[in-house]
């Protein structure tokens, strides 16, 4: 599920497949915990039974994660391994927070603002030492310490089927929004597919026209600039382009004509197969489709994978951002347990180089699918994170939740029809409660 990720599960690990959620308690999450977690250097020594929280029920349900508990139970074999898979991962998650019934791993759902990390998550280490094993640890750190690490790292991008589009008459990539546009009409006007679908159902797909945010303009700072900027939808800004795509997308009749009925599981397909064109995720989802096509008695190859359409100084930018990062829940009792699956999982599983993603391992080479990016030169954007709290603080005051599914979700059901209103007043009223909040917060 979402942006694609976490696994796992188990042989002689129970996997839970179904999950019944604890009830929405008042406990909170508690004050946090102040022990750093840590595992045994002798594995022997490593005991308990942890439950995995994972979006990634794909994993669940084709023995992917079975294959990999096994392997870990050969490493650590006196700690048993239960795995909840959860289709809403998001949702779910964000309700079990209200309690201390959130598993003993889990990702950390992109809904908790970050000075929130030290409330529910247990410290993993310092930012010192953390950083020269793992990329993307300033996603995670509160002061000098860790919360999560990241298994992959994923740069954004168009999926596309590269035979649809070539049916089009489209074999290079779209330098511009409105070009991006065009191509999609073609692909309405010359093949029987769908040139773009929302994945508006499922919700969380969605949230990756977030991590857009910087490729328009390739600029690190994207995000920072979002604590002293007034208007970010206003023409010129990345959110602006970002979302004025979605929007005209939608509004052009270029998405699926009921946006209530996508399915995530069956859009893999859906692609593969050539049905539909176009989606916005990231790189971690290539091979996901790659292997729907196959199933389908398709080409992988049909999958491709391009940059937002827009360019700077000649070059397009794709920004690299940590996919889910990977956290213990401060009130498990088998800390010790969930830092060994943390460690192994991100390190010895071999999972990041299998999705073909980009590893949080320093020194791991770029996978396979990146290959056509790095022969276009397109320019890999990390974004950087010293204002990141401040901004999350503004989005919190504004009720926006620009990492949230309900703030996309609008602008699509503004674009067809659904609810009221039209682009330019959806930007005004985003840019008003982005400029109100700011001068609550001073």
């Amino acid at each position: 599920m979402r942006r694609s990720r976490t696994v796992l599960a188990t042989s002689a690990v129970a996997v839970t497949m179904a999950m019944t959620l604890a009830a929405c308690g008042s406990s909170g999450g508690g004050s946090g915990s102040s022990d750093t977690a840590t595992a045994p250097k002798d594995p022997s020594k490593v005991l308990g039974t942890i439950t995995v929280l994972t979006n990634r029920t794909d994993q669940v349900q084709d023995g992917t994660a079975k294959r990999y508990a096994a392997e870990f139970n050969k490493i650590y074999p006196h700690v048993t391994v239960k795995f909840q898979g959860l289709t809403d991962y998001e949702g779910d998650v964000k309700i079990r927070l209200n309690s201390k019934n959130y598993g003993d791993v889990l990702s950390i759902p992109n809904s908790v603002p970050l000075k929130q990390y030290p409330t529910f998550f247990a410290p993993l280490g310092t930012a010192a030492d953390l950083s020269r094993t793992y990329d993307f640890t300033d996603h995670a750190t509160v002061g000098g310490k860790v919360y999560g690490i990241a298994n992959i790292g994923t740069a954004n991008g168009f999926v596309y089927n590269k035979a649809v589009w070539k049916q089009a008459g489209v074999t290079d990539w779209p330098t511009t929004p409105e070009q991006f546009i065009t191509d999609l009409q073609a692909i309405k006007a010359k093949t029987g597919a769908t040139p773009y679908y929302t994945n508006y159902h499922d919700g969380w797909p969605l949230t990756n026209w977030g991590n857009a945010l910087g490729s328009p303009s390739c600029d690190p700072a994207a995000n920072d600039k979002l604590a002293s900027t007034k208007e970010p939808w206003a023409p010129g800004q990345d959110l602006y382009t970002t979302d004025k795509l979605l929007y005209d997308i939608v509004h052009n009749k270029l998405s699926e004509a009921d946006p209530n009925t996508t399915n995530w599981e069956n859009s893999k397909t859906l692609i593969g197969t050539g049905k539909i064109a176009t989606m916005w995720l990231g790189s971690w989802a290539v091979v996901q489709m790659q292997d729907a096509a196959k199933k389908a008695g398709k080409d992988p190859a049909d999958i491709g994978f391009m940059p937002f359409p827009a360019q700077k100084d000649g070059h397009f930018c794709s920004v690299v951002r940590p996919d889910y990062q990977y956290a213990i829940n401060t009130h498990s009792k088998n800390k010790a347990a969930a830092r060994a699956w943390i460690d192994w999982f991100i390190t010895k599983s071999g999972d990041a180089q299998a999705a073909l993603s980009i590893s949080s391992v320093k020194g791991t080479p770029l996978p396979a699918d990146l290959k056509p990016y790095q022969d276009a030169d397109v320019q890999f954007v990390h974004p950087t994170n010293d204002k990141t709290a401040q901004v999350d603080e503004i989005d919190k005051a504004s009720e926006i939740g620009i990492n949230n599914q309900d703030y996309p979700q609008h602008i699509v059901d503004v674009a067809r029809g659904a609810a009221g209103g039209d682009m330019n007043s959806v930007f005004k009223d985003l840019n008003k409660k982005w400029s109100d909040a700011q001068g609550t917060l001073g």
